[in-house]
């Protein structure tokens, strides 16, 4: 890392609060989890900061974790198809994308979301390969597991994610002891802290480690060393594990940045899987680091060529062409440190979920917002090189185009919590390209709208001035997701949309595209009247596209829009789901229980809660269980959100007391991938 980097990073990691390891699962104090860290052995001299809990990896034991209920990832790493890309200058098979990004302080970082929405709501997984879950500090700790909604949503999306190994600058806190630490062989000869990263990768649920080892004055013995603990981790972890290397220690054991791939540091790439480049990189260092790649028998798209955005996002300046030259094939990847800037630098007025969204896609898309004709500027947005990816290859699928946050809670239509709220393991598989839209009138607005919901806390808003009379109203085509779906003569697909006060009358069709990307056919959803609906459901069967075949594939997804009237369009779809008949709804969980509880002093409970995955009844195939959603049963017999997780355990912060109630029943159901919930299984706090 610059010196400016490091400075920022260490003024960034702000200690709060944390969990130690424990020899026994005893259940801590303050009952709020957090996501792990750890040192590798060795614990820094003197109190720590306030809030912070330090630990040892080498004494965790998964037995031990009292937290691991509520940080373990439970959703499996999708398979993702690479469509034909939105413009020439895109490549599949060329260069791809790793992210560093801080979704919160080291410490202090809660394990399942929490009661804000001022949050990193990352959804541009499709140019993602990587991301690494970016954190550690001198006085917190140094190796730093990822949370569970953030691998949970990275995984539904076919992106791995890997946690941090940060051994910081010695002028910055670093102790060459802890470098020591991490690589002291055992007396098999192996490495004991490898392999405790092995276990906490696969208890936790998620994909490897990136090893960024910035603390000088080692030498050949250390570098050597390092290098073996490299191999032993990759060798040992197979080859689910991934492992990165960032570009700072050489073989000489020193830190000594090459910014390309040299015979300095190459050893450590050949025993990773990937190396992130440090950033005062080349065109020639870049060109030389990939043909030394080549001749290592390994691709220069495993080389991630760092650009540092967190100081100034899309006005920092990068020779693009070194990466990806113009009508040749591209050198290396992109690795991108810290896009978390489009939401950290939000002005404090402006800080709500969709002014982040608005900045996030021009981040990823450019500031055209159109990466069929990505913007020509100094930015080249991750679109115009990178070929997006895609999960939709099967059925059923559903979206409500729900972001992972939200400024409250919406289940078909009906607001049941006004909180704020984050989670990312809540967040849909949402549109890739942002936007593709074909049109002979005006481009409309299209993003992600916070002020209604179908399901969740968001939904998708197309905002369109299409014209004054009928004459000049033209139809608009929004292209929202590339996929590989299997169609039947059985399959149905079902929406939910309505337009908002003050719109236009809106022809509603769905868009389907089969065999060939660019060739639609429209189906009539119906003719919303003017001056705003209500939310309105329809369900359209789809065997008319298959003009008596027994099976087609849809390659794009997507609504045309028309004002038959003219005027201006507000029109917001809060559901699209496809399958081939509903699924067997799956059963409700089974035993749940209250394992902790604490009194706020608000006079609101502390509650943590447990259940098991549900049981499978004789004879029945119930539909996968996709999370677990929990509500306080209130008098009258209404709900009231809680909240939701992937996983069987949840931490609910303030249970509020409804009048004098003496017990407040708790209700958890499973969701399957349709939306379709279960019948309760209950639970009661008494108070």
């Amino acid at each position: 890392m610059n010196l400016t980097r490091r400075q920022a990073l260490a003024a960034a990691l702000v200690a709060t609060a944390a969990r130690p390891a424990r020899a026994v699962a005893a259940v801590p104090t303050d009952l709020q989890p957090h996501a792990s860290y750890w040192y590798p052995d060795t614990l820094p001299p003197g109190t720590p900061p306030p809030g912070v809990r330090r630990s040892s990896l080498r004494t965790w034991s998964a037995a031990g974790d009292p937290d691991l209920p509520f940080n373990r990832a439970t959703v499996p790493l999708a398979p993702r198809l690479a469509p034909p890309p939105p413009n020439p200058t895109a490549r599949r098979d060329e260069a791809r994308i790793s992210a560093l990004a801080a979704f919160a302080p080291t410490s202090g970082n809660p394990s399942q979301g929490s009661a804000t929405a001022d949050y990193y709501a990352l959804t541009h997984w499709a140019y993602l390969d990587e991301l690494v879950f970016w954190g550690g500090s001198s006085d917190e700790g140094l190796i730093l597991a990822p949370n569970a909604p953030v691998v949970d949503a990275a995984h539904r999306n076919g992106v791995p994610v890997l946690g941090t190994v940060f051994l910081p600058p010695t002028a910055y806190g670093g102790r060459l002891e802890w470098t020591r630490d991490l690589v002291r062989r055992g007396a098999d000869g192996g490495f004991p802290i490898a392999d405790k990263l092995i276990e906490v990768a696969r208890a936790y649920g998620f994909d490897g480690w990136f090893l960024n080892a910035e603390t000088g004055g080692g030498d050949a013995r250390l570098g050597a060393d390092m290098r073996d603990f490299v191999a032993y981790l990759r060798e040992r972890g197979g080859p689910a594990l991934r492992v990165t290397w960032y570009d700072a220690m050489a073989v000489s054991g020193d830190i000594a940045w090459q910014n390309e791939l040299n015979d300095r540091n190459s050893p450590f790439f050949r025993a990773a899987g990937t190396m992130f480049l440090n950033f005062n990189w080349s065109r020639t260092g870049l060109a030389s680091s990939g043909e030394l790649a080549r001749s290592l028998g390994r691709s220069p798209y495993e080389l991630w060529a760092g650009i540092d955005v967190e100081a100034n996002g899309w006005d920092t300046r990068v020779d693009w062409d070194a990466i990806a030259p113009a009508g040749r094939p591209h050198l290396t990847s992109f690795g991108f440190y810290r896009p978390e800037w489009t939401w950290k630098s939000l002005p404090g007025s402006d800080r709500c979920p969709a002014a982040f969204h608005a900045r996030d896609d021009r981040f990823w898309s450019g500031a055209s917002l159109d990466p069929v004709r990505p913007d020509p500027g100094p930015w080249r947005a991750p679109a115009a090189s990178v070929a997006d990816r895609s999960t939709l290859t099967s059925l059923p699928f559903a979206t409500t185009f729900n972001t992972g946050h939200g400024l409250g809670w919406y289940e078909r239509g009906v607001r049941l919590a006004d909180t704020p709220w984050n989670h990312l393991g809540l967040q849909d598989r949402l549109p890739g390209r942002r936007w593709v839209i074909r049109t002979a009138g005006a481009r409309p607005a299209v993003g992600f709208d916070f002020t209604d919901a179908w399901r969740g806390g968001s939904s998708l808003l197309i905002d369109a001035a299409t014209g004054a009379t009928a004459a000049t109203a033209e139809p608009t085509t929004v292209e929202l997701y590339a996929s590989r779906l299997p169609l039947s003569p059985t399959t149905v697909a079902e929406l939910a949309h309505r337009t908002d006060p003050g719109s236009a009358a809106v022809r509603v069709e769905l868009a389907v595209a089969l065999d060939e990307p660019d060739r639609f056919t429209y189906l009539p959803v119906g003719t919303l009247p003017a001056g705003g609906s209500g939310w309105t459901t329809a369900t359209l069967r789809l065997a008319s596209l298959l003009h008596g075949r027994a099976a087609a594939t849809a390659h794009v997804l997507g609504i045309r829009l028309t004002a038959p009237d003219g005027g201006d369009v507000r029109w917001r779809l809060g559901e699209l789901a496809l399958h081939d008949g509903p699924p067997v709804p799956p059963g409700p969980p089974d035993a749940p229980a209250v394992t902790a509880s604490a009194r706020n002093p608000d006079g609101t409970a502390a509650l943590r809660l447990t259940w098991r995955q549900t049981r499978r009844p004789p004879h029945r195939d119930p539909a996968p269980v996709r999370h677990y959603e929990l509500h306080q049963v209130v008098p009258g017999g209404r709900r009231r959100f809680l909240g939701g997780t992937c996983g069987h355990a949840y931490y609910v912060p303030a249970l509020r007391r409804t009048a004098d109630e003496e017990a407040t029943r708790v209700e958890v159901r499973a969701v399957d991938e349709l939306y379709t919930a279960s019948a309760p299984a209950s639970v009661t706090h008494r108070w």
